[in-house]
């Protein structure tokens, strides 16, 4: 820090630490030739943690967090009303399954 080189620092809490956050994956199909700029659009909301391209009916893959309901609610909003957004399907993730949960 006082040389100047390390100008500063972040903390990312386990998810399984902050159980209040709203987690949910964001299937979203794009009109045609608006990709980029609705990819340009969603890179500049907080709430995306990912964003990713993909193959059959959806164009895009977005995980998203928010802090409570009513902000995942506006955040939707935003989503369904940027230009070029088609068609949207968004599922809650409501908890992890460890590797040994899934064969108890």
């Amino acid at each position: 820090m006082q040389s100047g080189t390390v100008v500063g620092f972040s903390i990312r809490v386990r998810e399984d630490q902050d159980p209040g956050v709203v987690q949910a994956i964001s299937f979203i199909e794009v009109e045609g030739r608006a990709t980029s700029d609705v990819i340009r659009a969603l890179r500049g909301y907080p709430e995306v943690s990912s964003l990713h391209t993909t193959n059959g009916a959806w164009d895009l893959v977005a995980e998203l967090r928010t802090a409570d309901l009513g902000e995942f609610d506006r955040l939707l909003g935003r989503i369904r009303s940027i230009p070029g957004v088609l068609n949207s399907e968004t599922s809650l993730l409501l908890s992890s399954v460890s590797e040994r949960a899934v064969g108890a």
